[in-house]
């Protein structure tokens, strides 16, 4: 308020200061502006832009002075600009057939590994906090909101995490169930869920609800969708019907990683909010900012104008091309 105050007595200053000057050009306007009196056009505007030019620098000058100083840290990030990323991973036995990669060597897990490099080199890694979520005959929370990539580079190539649950058939809805659990007390649209499997024994009905947190969910297969592997008595292969099914089901993105990197403009859908544009993200220190440099930018360009274009009046003598006349021709006296 007290900038706000100050700005409007500065504008109510100028003010008195443009009649006054307006006043006194009115005495010399057949000098300043030749005998139609008149300056530009434009000119008339100039008395409103040195005021609002005056009153926007008073009140970001004392905006800026009254702020309490910011620290930028990149680590610190306000509560309301914070990211959620659920990784629903599959663990379970299928998740170690050599199928995958663009050469069919690598194993599935190996492969999902992978894409969770490739996607967090991509993603403002400090404004996320990441989740990991095991799924395979049930799930199980293996980290909940960490800032530490490290963490999840470690559970993804060298923790064995099959070994923590009983043999059976894989239960990915289980994974889903337990990262809406997760999500539910966050920020609406503050989250995003990736999920990661090989699709197989994914059952047809009994898809959960995720909450209000989750804005977007990406789902990627792993594993060769044509030709498959045998694993306990069956052929396993990347299922890319039912994933494709789950992805559509919760409105979300299909993508096949069995041969190519999660692309670019996927991350940024999944990583951007869609709450706020860039203009409410604003805050009062940004524009006091502005305020400054649009009225500094201001004051000091008219005088320019006002010299250069303030009349079309130019007093003095015109110069004129100089005529050479021919010397007269001698007559010679008889």
């Amino acid at each position: 308020m007290v900038a706000e105050l100050t700005a409007a007595a500065v504008a109510i200053f100028a003010l008195l200061g443009e009649l006054i000057h307006a006043a006194r050009i009115r005495r010399i306007a057949p000098l300043a502006f030749g005998p139609n009196q008149r300056p530009a056009t434009w000119v008339s505007v100039v008395p409103l832009l040195r005021i609002g030019s005056f009153a926007a620098l008073t009140w970001g000058l004392l905006t800026l002075a009254l702020l309490q100083p910011k620290v930028h840290q990149l680590a610190e990030v306000d509560d309301d600009q914070v990211r959620h990323i659920v990784l629903v991973l599959d663990v379970s036995p299928s998740m170690k057939l050599d199928d995958a990669g663009p050469d069919k060597k690598q194993s599935r897990q190996q492969r999902a590994a992978d894409l969770v490099e490739s996607f967090f080199d991509r993603v403002p890694v400090q404004q996320c906090r990441v989740s990991v979520v095991a799924t395979y005959t049930e799930a199980k929370e293996v980290v909940l909101d960490t800032r530490d990539f490290e963490v999840v580079r470690n559970i993804m190539t060298d923790l064995p995490m099959h070994h923590a649950f009983t043999s059976g058939e894989t239960k990915l809805f289980a994974g889903l169930e337990r990262a809406a659990e997760i999500a539910k007390p966050w920020n609406p649209n503050s989250t995003n869920v990736l999920v990661i499997s090989d699709g197989d024994t994914v059952p047809a009905k009994g898809m959960p609800k995720m909450p209000a947190s989750v804005s977007k969910m990406l789902i990627v297969g792993v594993g060769d969708p044509q030709k498959g592997k045998f694993i306990n008595g069956r052929n396993s292969r990347q299922d890319v019907s039912t994933l494709r099914q789950i992805a559509t089901r919760q409105q979300g993105i299909y993508h096949n990683g069995n041969e190519k990197h999660i692309s670019s403009d996927t991350i940024r859908l999944l990583t951007q909010s869609g709450e706020t544009s860039p203009l409410d993200q604003l805050s009062r220190r940004e524009y006091a900012l502005m305020a400054v440099g649009t009225g500094a930018f201001v004051l000091a360009l008219l005088p320019l104008l006002l010299h250069f274009a303030g009349t079309t009046w130019r007093p003095g003598v015109r110069r004129t091309k100089t005529l050479t006349l021919r010397p007269e021709r001698q007559v010679q006296k008889n």
